[in-house]
């Protein structure tokens, strides 16, 4: 079994039922359990400003896909959840972005990881720190030194899922 960590967020309609809909579906995945949860928290929107506040989170999966295949998979639980790209940084009802797998540097023209703006996103970092993991790639010191808190609040403990 491999671990990876996800990103989730979401700023249309129902967003705590997104985000739980997402973890449902991503424990419906052939070989694959969300095995830790971040605490929810609210942030203000990047780039397009016009939209709502997003609700944001990390999770990590223990899966035997591989990262094209979570990629993909991703991908699949996104627009089965009603997402439409129609305006880059724009609302979505649900975004699923792969961070890390396992200690991987991939870079292909579909796919790089570690993700190449998760350093800059205190809404990808500060729920990554959450889940407390130790990762080579991530390094806490640094990003407990960079926080600033602005434009981010928790919002909720945890999503509970059955």
């Amino acid at each position: 079994m491999s671990k990876a960590y996800l990103g989730i967020g979401t700023n249309i309609g129902n967003r705590e039922e997104n985000l739980k809909n997402a973890l449902l579906s991503l424990n419906l995945l052939p070989t694959t359990k969300v095995t830790a949860i971040s605490c929810v928290y609210e942030t203000e929107p990047v780039g397009y400003a016009e939209q709502d506040d997003f609700l944001n989170m990390a999770v990590e999966i223990e899966t035997e896909l591989t990262a094209q295949n979570i990629l993909g998979a991703c991908l699949g639980i996104e627009a089965g959840l009603g997402r439409i790209r129609n305006i880059k940084n724009g609302p979505r009802i649900i975004d699923i972005d792969l961070l890390l797998y396992e200690d991987e540097i991939i870079n292909t023209p579909s796919l790089v990881l570690p993700h190449p703006r998760m350093f800059e996103r205190e809404f990808v970092i500060r729920p990554l720190l959450d889940i407390d993991f130790e990762n080579p790639l991530f390094n806490r010191e640094w990003a407990e030194n960079e926080l600033t808190g602005n434009g981010i609040k928790k919002y909720l403990n945890k999503i509970e899922i059955d």
